[in-house]
């Protein structure tokens, strides 16, 4: 009782909602951002089109731009950064590429080259900084994955791992590179779309696999889930939808409570397309997308539209509180709270 009438004597300065706004911290690039990976609250580095590689080492204020020679016109879809110095860029299509920088992006190694016409690849995971895996749609119907043990200086195919065959028309889709989750402990998930969606699902560092249905809006090529996130091993939430109809929200959110076993609808949906998706706390999770960005308070039950701008990522600090939002023309936005 004594709480409650604090609230109504203090209200609305200690008890209202927080609410939600971004600010822009760059809007001056040419390159569609897609990869985008926030270490701290002071280093994040972005990544996407015409070869383009971002990076700021205090707290978005200032970026320096960079495009690794010789490979100035490549897709750099994802991106997995450690810190100031390391970071591990994809380049998705024929030839997909695996570049490393060690000298925080002065020079940069290949370390994968692909020229298979068929490959694509989707995104990159990493359960700590040695081990990592990355995933790229299906060749004969098998889902590629590579996995590396040294921080990526080297990749091993291990596509062979994973037994089941993928459905024709059965794909996955790099708009953020967050169709994957890792987890520290070697947990794994990947989500697939378009004529079928499913949950691939591997409890130890991508050796065995489990497939499991995701009920989520899917059956055409532009449809499904497109990000990815866990909490926790149990604690799970999938986004996506048509990304050639935008504002349209049937079936484009689901949770999971049971590790991605199965999935349930939220209470409210988000607003529309959703290409990126991101917890902050347990309770609190972030959705963005070309028709714009919302919030949820309540563990992703229910969702709050707080902005309209287009964006294909989005993502908190891996160490730290800062959540970074990217998109088309070098658009770099922070979330805010009043």
């Amino acid at each position: 009782m004594k709480k409650i009438l604090w609230c109504l004597l203090l209200a609305p300065f200690f008890c209202a909602a927080q609410s939600y706004s971004i600010k822009p911290l760059n809007e001056s690039a040419k390159t569609s951002i897609r990869g985008l990976s926030v270490v701290s609250d002071q280093v994040a580095w972005v990544s996407g089109s015409n070869g383009s590689v971002g990076k700021t080492t205090d707290g978005g204020t200032t970026w320096k731009w960079i495009k690794p020679k010789g490979y100035e016109k490549i897709d750099f879809r994802d991106i997995e950064a450690f810190d100031a110095q390391n970071a591990v860029i994809v380049g998705i299509a024929s030839p997909a590429y695996i570049l490393k920088t060690t000298d925080g992006g002065e020079t940069w190694t290949e370390n994968y080259k692909n020229v298979d016409s068929a490959i694509f690849l989707d995104g990159v995971s990493f359960w700590e900084k040695n081990k990592g895996i990355i995933f790229g749609d299906p060749i004969n119907d098998k889902l590629q994955l590579l996995k590396t043990i040294d921080a990526g200086k080297t990749w091993q195919d291990i596509s062979a791992n994973l037994k089941s065959q993928m459905a024709k028309g059965e794909a996955s889709f790099a708009a953020s590179g967050t169709t994957i989750k890792t987890l520290a402990d070697g947990k794994t998930w990947i989500a697939t779309g378009g004529t079928v969606s499913n949950i691939y699902f591997s409890p130890d560092y991508g050796q065995n696999w489990q497939v499991f249905k995701c009920p989520i809006l899917q059956g055409e090529k532009s449809t499904g889930p497109f990000s990815i996130d866990f909490f926790n091993a149990k604690k799970g939430i999938i986004v996506g939808g048509n990304y050639i109809k935008v504002k349209e929200n049937a079936n484009n959110v689901l949770l999971s409570n049971d590790g991605g076993k199965t999935w349930h609808k939220p209470v409210s949906p988000v607003l529309g397309f959703r290409s990126a998706v991101s917890y902050i706390t347990a309770k609190t999770l972030i959705a963005t997308g070309t028709s714009g960005t919302d919030i949820s308070t309540d563990g992703g039950l229910n969702w709050k539209h707080i902005a309209d701008k287009s964006f294909n990522a989005v993502q908190k600090a891996k160490k730290g509180n800062v959540v970074l939002l990217a998109g088309e023309k070098g658009a770099i936005y922070q979330l805010t709270t009043d």
